[in-house]
């Protein structure tokens, strides 16, 4: 049972010998490892590539410990180097490397060689790289496995399929286990033993508990608008603890750095422009999310709304919320203006999508008010409300389609429906 992440592979095939870092990224046992010493070397090695000329190096593990150091790497490197045929470096975890960042460049000026490396945090992308290093790295980012490739492995029918993939998510070492208790134990362990600890360790924390708690807070509001000044509140309120706005700020950051959680921001429609706050957030994997609340609230139509925002961002669209304003009367004829909110405006290039996630529209009250901030926007990008129940693609008078999240999640081209 192999899961084949067909994407990843191409989006790595189309930046081969483009004299950049290629940087795999994602949140850690998303198959980062697998994609690139399994799916692409076994790639390499069908188009002929020597098995001498792949130069494999899992810095992770206690037997490769010596490779962190910048000058034992390099050495090894060189000294495998016995020819002028193309050479392909694969580096894992390669945050774990000192000085990576110099053993990067040096690698760019060694002409046959094709460097691909993987991390599992984002600030070796943006903050903490040297200037010098900006712009010669290229990256991919995995995501868990959609729904679609969930359900390639999955060994049961899609409705059983989603009441799995809602409650455990989609990192793939998920698929191949066979009972609740391994995948509640997983969960959970993962999260304690490597996220939490990862972060910890990384960045000195001494205050655990008010990470934790932290974290805690952000699962149980999922699909809900908040700010660091509202979880402020809430720790002084509901926990009773005195931390300050800057120290939230600063662990939601590790926490999006680890790429455990995801901001989407708030975009006003009309006005063409970015709204700073509220914000809402999203976790990486939904299962994660659960584990961490102990499965104690799994709610569907919070998770479907997570699940679509992944899904939309694993297809490369920026995925920010969207806000319209309605003007109306009320009864009294009193003018009102009210601002509406649309789950998602996905936007790549010239394509953008509006996207509302309804779970179920069982009267025309429901439907009507689903449409009301649809309704509002007045250019010709298609508009889509996504439903928890089976039906058909449809499409209303005023263009609105409608369509089970079925079709939405195991349909590629989904969004053209």
């Amino acid at each position: 049972m192999e899961i084949k992440r067909e994407q990843y592979l191409q989006a790595l095939i189309n930046r081969m010998h483009n004299h950049l870092i290629k940087v795999v990224t994602g949140i850690r046992r998303s198959g980062k490892s697998y994609l690139i010493f399994h799916i692409f070397q076994n790639y390499l090695l069908e188009q002929g590539t020597p098995e001498s000329h792949i130069i494999r190096i899992e810095l992770d593990q206690r037997k490769h410990r010596q490779y962190r150091d910048p000058d034992v790497i390099l050495e090894y490197i060189e000294s495998s180097i016995q020819d002028n045929q193309m050479y392909y470096i694969l580096l894992d975890e390669v945050q774990l490397l000192n000085e990576f960042e110099e053993v990067l460049n040096s690698l760019l000026h060694i002409d046959n060689v094709d460097v691909y490396v993987t991390g599992s945090n984002s600030r070796f992308l943006s903050r903490d790289v040297i200037t010098e290093f900006r712009g010669r790295g290229d990256e991919i980012h995995i995501f868990p496995l959609t729904f679609r490739e969930f359900m390639q492995v999955y060994e049961g029918d899609i409705y059983h399929g989603w009441a799995d993939y809602i409650t455990y998510g989609g990192l793939p070492l998920i698929v191949t286990m066979k009972t609740e208790d391994q995948k509640v134990s997983y969960l959970t362990r993962l999260f304690e033993e490597t996220y939490l600890k990862d972060i910890i360790e990384r960045y000195h924390i001494e205050k655990t508990q008010e990470l934790e708690d932290l974290v805690n807070i952000l699962a149980s509001a999922i699909g809900s608008l908040t700010n660091v000044p509202k979880i402020e509140a809430t720790f002084k309120s509901v926990i009773g603890s005195a931390i300050s706005g800057n120290t939230i700020r600063q662990y939601i950051e590790y926490l999006e750095d680890a790429f455990i959680v995801h901001k989407a921001n708030r975009y006003n429609v009309k006005g063409r422009k970015y709204i700073g706050t509220p914000v809402k957030y999203y976790f990486e994997d939904v299962g994660v999310r659960n584990a961490r609340l102990g499965f104690r609230q799994v709610e569907e139509t919070h998770l479907m709304e997570n699940i679509i925002y992944n899904e939309l961002r694993s297809r490369g669209y920026s995925v920010d919320v969207g806000l319209v304003e309605n003007r109306s009367r009320n009864a009294e004829g009193i003018a009102e203006r009210k601002q509406l909110e649309i789950d998602f405006v996905a936007n790549m290039g010239s394509r953008r999508y509006y996207i509302q996630s309804a779970f179920a529209m069982p009267t025309e009250e429901k439907r009507k008010q689903e449409k009301v901030s649809l309704l509002q926007v007045r250019d010709s990008f298609k508009k889509i409300i996504v439903v928890k129940d089976v039906v058909n693609v449809t499409r209303d008078e005023n263009g609105i389609t409608t369509m089970s999240v079925y079709d939405f999640l195991l349909k590629e081209n989904s969004l053209e429906l």
